[in-house]
């Protein structure tokens, strides 16, 4: 019993100490973990639209709206950000769209842990350069063949479910932020 007692007592204390070392390196690095996010962040920005200078945060509904503006003080457009699941996790975009919300900017994939070779593609530049000048009305069409129209992309083969996500991403944000800012009364 006695032999028992003693490995009950070196576990415990082998948990406990584990426990507050975990505990202090969360603590010790998670400022630099969301500085490094924020930064990210920032960069995807200024990544998805073109021509601004400097931002402006509009909160609406407690999301976050970025207003782009350029050196002569105009609005260049606006980005967002949008997420959802997708195949193996959580997909998270910054959506870049010109102030008047008919085309897009640019996406830029934020978090993304799908399939290494195939998922992992709606990172790569030629499935986000399709969203480069793509027309959003009335919404993103995803099609598995050539796109025809100005608001088709095409899908990823053999990552249907990623580039669906993602289109879906596109077209459910981009109507929620829409919707945000005519309610504001806001100019689109």
């Amino acid at each position: 019993m006695k032999k028992s007692h003693h490995m009950i007592l070196t576990l415990t204390l082998i948990g406990v100490i584990s426990s507050g070392a975990l505990v202090g390196v969360y603590t010790y690095t998670y400022p630099a973990i969301e500085a490094n996010r924020q930064k990210a962040l920032e960069e995807a920005i200024f990544q998805v639209l073109p021509g601004a200078e400097r931002y402006e945060t509009i909160i609406k509904d407690e999301k976050k709206i970025y207003q782009g503006i350029d050196s002569a003080g105009n609005i260049v457009g606006y980005a967002f950000v949008g997420e959802a699941p997708g195949y193996q996790g959580i997909i998270k975009l910054m959506i870049g769209v010109e102030p008047e919300f008919k085309k897009t900017f640019a996406i830029q994939v934020l978090e993304s842990v799908e399939t290494p070779g195939l998922g992992q593609k709606i990172d790569e530049p030629g499935f986000r350069q399709q969203f480069h000048g793509l027309h959003i009305t009335p919404y993103v069409e995803l099609v598995k063949r050539e796109p025809v129209a100005p608001n088709q992309i095409q899908a990823i083969t053999g990552a249907t479910i990623s580039s669906e996500t993602v289109v879906s991403i596109v077209n459910s944000t981009i109507n929620k932020v829409r919707e945000l800012l005519e309610g504001s009364g806001l100019a689109i």
